[in-house]
Formats: C-alpha cells, structure tokens, sequence
C-alpha cells in the first residue's frame, strides 16, 4: 500500500504500524461504546435513578482526573506500547468480572462504580501513552489525518457501533452479555498492541545526572510540565475553557441523557442507542471533512467557536418531545465538536516538544476534565431539581456565552497568525521546515516557536536564548 495512492485523509494507513495501532484503537473504542449503554440499563434493571447513575458516571470521571497526570509522566518514561498493551489486558479483565457477576445476578450497584472508576483510570494512561506515540509512528504531514481517523473512529465506532451492538445485546439477553462483548474486544485489542513493534521514549536521558527517587524524579517531570502549560497561552486558555465548558455539558450528556429519551421522546434502548449515533455519525462527518482539508488559518479561533457554539444545539432537546429532533441536534453538535477535535489534537502534536507531548497530552485531560467528575454528581441532583429540560437549555445557552467571551478577551489571534500549522513556503530558502513527526523522533531539533524559557530557539538566524544555570 503506498501512500501516493491514498486519498490525504488516508494517508496514515500507508505505515504497516498505523494499521495495527488503529485497529486496536478501533476495539478499544467499540468496547468504550458498549459500556457507555450497557451500564446505564444494568442501572436501569437495579431500579436506579438519576443520581444513581450520577454515582457511578463520577466513578469514571475521577478516575481519569486522579491517574492522568501520572499517566502522562510515565508516558513520556515507559515504551507507549508497553502502556497500551497493559491497559487493554487489565479492562478486559475488569469487564470478564463484571459481565460473570451481571449474567448471574449478583451484580451491585457499587460493583458498576468500581468499575467506571478502574476505566476512568485507564484512560488516564492510555489517551497520554497513545497521543505521545502517534509522532513516533507517522510523519508530521500524516498528524492531521491520523487524529482525522480517530476523530471518525470516536464518534463512529464508540457512540454508532458500539451503543448499537450494546443494544442487539441487551434486546437479545442482557446488559451482562454487553460486558461480554466489551471484555471480547479489549482482549483482541491487546493482541494487536503486543503484535507492534516498540519505540524508544523520545526524550533525551541525562546519563551523568545523579540518581533520583521515582517519585522525585516523577515530581520534577510534572512540574517540568505543568511549568510549560503556564507559559504557553494559547495551552492554558484553551484548557480553562475546556474545563468550563466540560463542567456545563457532560453531566447532561452523559446523566440526563437517557432519562430525556425515556420521559420526553418515550424511547427505550434502541432509540438511546439512535441518540448516541447521531452524535457518533455527526462526529465521523466532521472529522472527516476536517481531515480532508488544509488546517484553517485561523485553527485558534475556529476550533474554540466551533466547541462552544456547537454546543447549542443541546437546547433544542430541553424543548422538545420528538426523538428525530433530539438526534438532528446530537448530529450538529457532534460535526462541530469532533472537527474542532481534530484540530486541537494536531495542534498538540505540532506545537508541543516531543518530549513533554505525553505530559502536555496528561495536563489537557486534567485541567480540561478536573470538573468533569463534579459534572457528573450534580447532573442528577440538578436535573431533579430544575427539571431534566432546563437542565439541556443551560447546556446549549452557557457555552455559547463562554465561547464568545474567550475569543473576545483571550486575543489568540496574533499567536495562531504566527505559527500556521500548515504553512506556505517560505519565500526563504534557506530557512528550513520546523521539525516534527518522525524527525524529531529521530533526534532532530523540537518546534521551534514551543521552545522552552531556557532553551534556544533552533531556527537558523535568530539568536538562542541564554540557557539557566
């Protein structure tokens, strides 16, 4: 398979490594989609209410918030592939368990929250693990087709294919036949993952410096990057609005959801399945298209407007009792959301130095999810509260308020106009392309216009910054 021969937006399957990586990602995801529906009918068949489920929706938020800052630090120590590979193996496991103790009956409430809690954590070290390794695989001119697949893959395989397949099992048997096919899938995925070959930890290892404790040394390389995030404005604003924006909408989405579904539009699995669907299928359309394109000009503005305004849709479901319109507004919102995904995710990887990558990539999960776990334990006490309606109208009319407000005072335009992802040749011919992908997998210089306070800037004809003592 040669990459000539592929349209751009599949241009990555042309790297053996990619295909074997994309497929485990694909079951991972499918796995990821039938646990999103199958725990909330097994909630169902416990006779569970709203802040039951909010109970165990938090498991899996704080989850992820307590282990990724971890995870990226090991990330950026420990071969990703041995990461992966581990993960997979412990979540399918975990799912074996649960689907024994749902098919028997014995399942409790609190088994589910332990569960979502172990997910959460592993997302935690997969998502930091795989995002610090995807530069290692592919050229810098295949990232933006890569987080294009796996913008298409998210929406299609985790909330199309796997809600739908979930649902055939719970119509068939049970929810404990879900986790069946949820373990059946992670256990293939660590097939794939252990069949890849590994790649060496792209940082520089000081071999003269002393020896540190573990945890030290863990210490020094989360200030190290915490110290980055603080000093890269385009990062720390998109992350404080991501962190609001996550704590007005996926409480909603992931709590309210299915109660909006079954008492508005009076449906049962099947058509929160449709639900879920038309997210995934309106995020697959989104990141497709985005993937096919050239990155806009302005990434910084168009992919925050496209966050927060693609969240008003939402509203449309506080209004109505039609499921169709219920899933038209999921559509839109899934086009804006993953497209805009699509281009954050190559702006991490094009901007950020190779070696801080799986801690900058933990950092975004953390800052941008801390209220994640807070959005899920209020969504059922406040969709009780103000009623499940009012509850989506609040989660279509606030994002668009605070996407308005953070292009207007967070003045991104001057850095995003500065460092083009896809830039024009340089009428210079003698200055060379930043450097990223595989090159500077290699051992070549980081992206220039993310170099640390400290560091030089390694573009031939300015001067380098002094280094600290």
């Amino acid at each position: 398979m040669t990459r000539t021969a592929l349209p751009r937006a599949l241009h990555p399957f042309a790297t053996g490594q990619y295909r074997l990586l994309a497929g485990a990602l694909s079951l991972s995801l499918f796995g990821t989609g039938v646990w999103l529906v199958a725990v909330v009918f097994q909630v169902f068949a416990l006779d569970g209410t709203p802040v039951d489920l909010s109970f165990v929706a938090t498991g899996g938020g704080l989850g992820l918030v307590l282990a990724v800052l971890v995870g990226g630090v090991v990330a950026d120590r420990v071969p990703q592939r041995r990461i992966l590979a581990t993960i997979e193996t412990v979540k399918a496991l975990a799912m074996a368990a649960i689907a024994v103790l749902s098919l028997t009956g014995t399942i409790q409430l609190w088994h589910l929250a332990v569960l979502s809690l172990l997910l959460g954590a592993a997302d935690g070290f997969f998502y930091p693990a795989y995002s610090a390794w995807l530069p290692a695989l592919l050229p810098a001119d295949d990232l933006l087709a890569a987080n294009g697949i796996e913008g298409v893959l998210r929406p299609a395989v985790m909330q199309a294919a796997g809600p739908a397949a979930a649902a055939g099992a719970i119509s068939l048997l049970s929810p404990g036949l879900a986790f069946a096919i949820v373990a059946a899938a992670q256990a293939l995925a660590t097939v794939l993952l252990v069949a890849m070959r590994q790649t060496a930890v792209r940082r520089e290892v000081d071999e003269d410096a002393p020896a540190q404790h573990p945890l030290r040394a863990l210490w020094g390389d989360l200030r190290e990057g915490v110290r980055y995030m603080l000093v890269t404005r385009w990062l720390l604003v998109t992350l404080l609005y991501s962190c609001l924006l996550v704590l007005v909408i996926m409480g909603p989405i992931e709590v309210l959801l299915p109660f909006a579904v079954r008492d508005q539009a009076g449906g049962g699995e099947g058509a929160f399945a449709l639900a879920l669907a038309a997210f995934g299928v309106g995020g697959a359309v989104g990141s497709i298209v985005v993937a096919s394109l050239p990155l806009p000009r302005r990434y910084l503005t168009i992919m925050l407007a496209a966050w927060g305004f693609g969240c008003g849709p939402l509203a449309l479901i506080g209004v109505t009792d039609q499921l169709w319109l219920m899933v038209a507004a999921l559509f839109v919102c899934g086009v804006l959301f993953s497209g805009a995904g699509v281009v954050w995710g190559t702006l991490l990887q094009r901007r950020v130095p190779p070696a801080m990558l799986g801690r900058v990539s933990s950092l975004d999960f953390f800052v941008s999810l801390a209220l994640m776990p807070v959005s899920m334990a209020i969504a059922g006490p406040v969709g009780e509260l103000i009623g499940i309606p009012v509850a989506f109208i609040a989660a279509g009319v606030i994002p668009v308020v605070l996407a308005a407000i953070t292009l207007l005072t967070a003045r991104l335009g001057a850095d995003e106009l500065a460092h083009p992802l896809d830039p024009q040749p340089s009428a210079d011919d003698d200055l060379p392309a930043e450097v990223t992908g595989v090159g500077v997998s290699l051992g070549l210089q980081p992206p220039v216009d993310e170099a640390l306070p400290g560091t030089t800037t390694g573009r031939p004809g300015e001067p380098d910054r002094p280094a600290e003592e």
